[in-house]
């Protein structure tokens, strides 16, 4: 017996418990879900937080399990509540749920959560920098300790203190987590099932390239919907097999990117209707827009000009270059399903508004000249969007040059350049987390010009709007959201910096048997049920 086993062995025992009563829902069935394999390449959240993880995976807080936008709110899961947080705004309490306990049945404690941390930052996994901020991260990262000094666990209380405060931190690093029992063996690769959980299911088998399942954990006592006896994954599919196979009834879903299902949308639409039982269309949290260099002659002190622009451009025409149901029109920063989203506009979604932008283009055209960057590759529609900009400024007065760039590497080099002369450039843009200060503060704060991963291709930077996001970045759950939703309007009115043109849409095709329904943007796993 090889020493991996027998430690495997010896952690099962150490876990065993007489089973409680299963607390959850009676359950029933097997829920096919048919995904690539090269989309899942490890079951350990550390490397690789895919989306089969997500009903395997528990942390501090969560995502709200209700439709949009509702869905994209953070809720305690294993904390009893929201943190408390210290006056200086570094130091984080939470206070654990009686009665948590892993699939195994062992109970989980405060500590538990910390070797979690620990190793996320012992592994440099991915979602690291999620922790960097606590106190002696930068020491187990550097390999000189192998636990932070800031992270104090004990029973079911759980502190983080920080070296500066974080006004996301509950929003990110407190729903980043996958928490695993303390001491759980290192394994090359990461773990290998049975991966204990303390979520609704757990990693049970994981064939790579062949197959994944879950397993309900029956001792999960949680608000969280748990409605199938198991999940069964085949990895050996491709992407257009998979909608084959929910289309033929051979799988219940399929996971695969949404350029694929956009391939694909009027076919299914026609044949499932939209948002009615099968096939759902929401929009997502990638944005699309341009960028108004505000550091160059033409647009530098001019927000007349920059809103004509606004008014000017045919947004649903740029976004239907990318294909039917492909994406939502938008016209300011935040993605409709983000909290704090306010459904007022104040440009065209549909078509232009050419006497207004004519009207505030007048007399602040300067040059007359704009230089327009974009990236143009076989299948991308950069160079159809560049001519549509072209002939749509032509009615403003701007005679519009356009440079096309092959790649995005290069494109990206060159946005990132602060002499690079440039006065309009597409850029999209996912966000990772639905915190609307990740949006707002990552493309508009101008404090971060010429800094290492500066975001800011617009040169955006203005004291006003400096002030205001660094006062609504310091607040924390629905006065942060009044705060970033109030901006986001805001900016895109007064200053626009930028042209919000679209968010992709996110879609979800389901089996006739599937029901419970809910997209977040996409299918909330945990939730289905069988009909």
């Amino acid at each position: 017996m090889s020493g991996r086993v027998v430690a495997l062995l010896a952690l099962a025992l150490a876990f065993a418990v007489t089973p409680l009563s299963p607390a959850a829902p009676e359950a029933r069935g097997t829920f096919r879900v048919a995904e690539p394999g090269t989309y899942v390449d490890s079951v350990d959240w550390a490397q690789a937080n895919s989306f089969p993880l997500i009903a395997a995976c528990a942390s501090l807080m969560r995502f709200a399990d209700k439709p949009l936008p509702a869905g994209f709110r953070v809720v305690p899961e294993l904390a009893v509540r929201f943190p408390k947080i210290s006056s200086n705004r570094k130091v984080y309490a939470f206070t654990l749920r009686k009665g948590l306990r892993f699939n195994t049945g062992a109970r989980v404690t405060a500590a538990d959560v910390a070797f979690t941390v620990n190793r996320l930052l012992r592994l440099h996994s991915p979602l690291s920098p999620a922790f960097a901020q606590i106190v002696g991260a930068q020491a187990v990262l550097a390999g000189r300790a192998t636990r932070a000094s800031g992270i104090v666990a004990s029973q079911r209380k759980l502190t983080f203190r920080l070296t500066r405060p974080v006004a996301d931190f509950v929003e990110n690093a407190a729903s980043s987590l996958c928490v695993l029992p303390a001491g759980l063996p290192s394994q090359p690769g990461g773990v290998t099932p049975p991966v204990p959980s303390a979520a609704p299911y757990y990693v049970s088998e994981f064939a790579p390239g062949q197959r994944l399942a879950l397993k309900r954990n029956v001792y999960y006592q949680g608000t969280r919907p748990h409605h199938v006896e198991s999940f069964l994954f085949d990895l050996t599919v491709d992407e257009n097999q998979a909608i084959d196979d929910v289309v033929n009834g051979g799988a219940d879903f399929a996971w695969v990117p949404d350029f694929y299902y956009t391939q694909r949308a009027a076919e299914l639409a026609r044949r499932f209707g939209v948002n009615k039982k099968r096939f759902f269309v929401e929009p997502g949290d990638f944005l699309r827009l341009f960028v108004l260099n505000t550091s160059r002659p033409l647009l530098r002190d001019n927000a007349r000009l920059r809103r004509a622009i606004s008014f000017a451009l045919d947004r649903k025409a740029l976004l239907d270059q990318f294909g039917p149901y492909a994406g939502t029109t938008v016209d300011h920063y935040l993605p409709p399903i983000f909290p704090g989203y306010r459904t007022t506009h104040v440009y065209p979604l549909r078509r232009p508004d050419l006497a207004k932008a004519r009207a505030l283009a007048h007399g602040h055209t300067r040059s007359g000249k704009l230089v327009l960057y974009v990236i143009d590759r076989p299948g991308a529609p950069g160079a159809a969007q560049a001519q549509i900009i072209k002939q749509e400024l032509k009615r403003i007065g701007l005679r519009v040059t356009i440079v096309s760039f092959p790649g995005g590497a290069l494109y990206f080099q060159k946005l990132a350049n602060p002499k690079e002369r440039f006065d309009m450039a597409w850029i999209g843009w996912l966000f990772g987390e639905s915190d609307p200060g990740n949006v707002l503060n990552s493309l508009f704060d101008g404090s971060t010009i010429g800094k290492p991963g500066n975001a800011n291709y617009s040169y955006f930077n203005s004291r006003k709007w400096n002030r205001a996001l660094r006062r609504a970045s310091r607040l924390t759950g629905e006065a942060r959201y009044r705060a970033y939703g109030r901006l986001d309007v805001e900016l895109a009115r007064d200053a626009a910096p930028a042209v919000a043109y679209g968010v992709d849409n996110a879609q979800t095709l389901v089996s006739a048997r599937t029901g419970c329904v809910i997209v977040n943007p996409y299918l909330d796993l945990a939730a289905v049920c069988l009909k």
